[in-house]
């Protein structure tokens, strides 16, 4: 009598096994679809090129190999110490003020209590990213202009009187890193504030609970948990600030030579490549500045424990 009542109640977990299996199954199927043209345009725009740079680097014009002779070249060129200072200094100025600045922000618009407040804000530090870099420098323009700037005051009692004094060589490495800060922090601010709401909720409170305040709480829980979203934010500015160029191009054109065409690595590969006709020189600068970046990059991998699998 109980055979024929307790099958149908055995039948009904083995469906649904089935169908969470067939579910699986699907979605295994369809992620390669969803990934195919990321890994197309990787190999076409990233890796293809990388491979023929690599190539290009290691020969002459008539395609013979000359081992590390352009390199040797491009780095006995008077101009290259001077612009890997330019670019360090600059990454300096942008990375801090992005680990520093970027982090508080986050944490203070997590911490505000209104939701519509947060949201505001959120909005307000997004916006500036969503000017092209090209426009934002445009922009800064004027900005940096003590003639036109609605921060003249601040200009002036900085002892700038004029444009060219603003943007004098030494200034520089600030003015990028601000520029680079103005577009860019915004976005990760967003980012990182998404990272502090996967935070578990009941962690926060059984701290509260201990009698730990707003500053133990960022240190000792946030922080560590925010430590892979940090190291990826970091990978992906270190890329973008190696690869300085329309900044500089732009205002070397607006101060008409003030700034120096050849002021970042990017712009002496550039020069090399349309100016001199030596595709095999740029191609090494390249590349040299690829390792650099595939090293400093594995560094903070490493350090935020990026590909962890360990949980937080």
């Amino acid at each position: 009598m109980t055979t024929p009542a307790a099958a149908p109640l055995a039948a009904g977990p083995a469906l649904t096994g089935r169908r969470r299996a067939g579910r699986r199954t699907r979605a295994r199927s369809i992620g390669p679809v969803f990934i195919a043209p990321y890994v197309l345009f990787t190999l076409a725009f990233g890796l293809a090129p990388a491979v023929y740079a690599l190539v290009l680097a290691f020969t002459d014009a008539d395609g013979a190999f000359v081992g590390i002779a352009n390199f040797a070249k491009v780095i006995g060129d008077y101009r290259f110490f001077a612009d890997v200072g330019h670019v360090a200094l600059y990454l300096v100025i942008w990375l801090v003020s992005l680990l520093v600045l970027v982090v508080l922000l986050a944490l203070l618009v997590h911490g505000i209590r209104s939701r519509r407040v947060s949201a505001v804000f959120r909005l307000l530090y997004y916006i500036p990213g969503a000017l092209a870099g090209a426009s934002s420098v445009l922009l800064w323009l004027f900005v940096l202009d003590p003639s036109a700037s609605p921060v003249a005051p601040l200009l002036h009692a900085l002892g700038f009187q004029s444009f060219n004094q603003t943007i004098a060589p030494a200034n520089l490495p600030a003015i990028f890193a601000i520029i680079a800060f103005w577009t860019g922090a915004g976005g990760w601010i967003v980012v990182l504030f998404g990272a502090l709401n996967n935070i578990s909720v009941d962690v926060m409170e059984a701290a509260r609970l201990d009698g730990a305040n707003a500053v133990q709480i960022a240190t000792r829980i946030q922080l560590p948990l925010m430590r892979k979203w940090i190291a990826y934010m970091s990978v992906l500015s270190l890329a973008a600030g190696t690869q300085l160029f329309v900044e500089p191009t732009l205002l070397s054109q607006a101060s008409n030579a003030v700034v120096p065409n050849d002021y970042s690595l990017n712009q002496l590969a550039y020069q090399y490549a349309f100016a001199q006709n030596d595709f095999n020189g740029a191609s090494a600068i390249a590349v040299l500045l690829l390792i650099v970046s595939i090293a400093l990059s594995a560094l903070f991998v490493w350090r935020g424990g990026l590909f962890s699998t360990e949980d937080a």
